[in-house]
């Protein structure tokens, strides 16, 4: 929920929600497989210090990501 005020606002709203929803939400299949169809038999385990927290949408939306080697 946002209170909006005035339209240069709600223009950076809106700018910032088509952006994360045409940049960077998750664009999953039907049945929510990973990309390649099928779920896989191994995992690599991942080290929570290794996971990003990228925040999009003024902070309502946080995404989780590997960190850049």
């Amino acid at each position: 929920m946002f209170i909006i005020f005035g339209k240069k606002h709600l223009d950076y709203l809106l700018s910032e929600f088509t952006n994360y929803y045409n940049e960077h939400r998750s664009h999953m299949e039907g049945t929510n497989l990973p990309p390649l169809g099928q779920i896989p038999d191994e995992c690599d385990t991942v080290k929570l210090s290794d996971i990003e927290v990228k925040r999009y949408v003024g902070g309502l939306v946080a995404s989780f990501e590997r960190k850049a080697a």
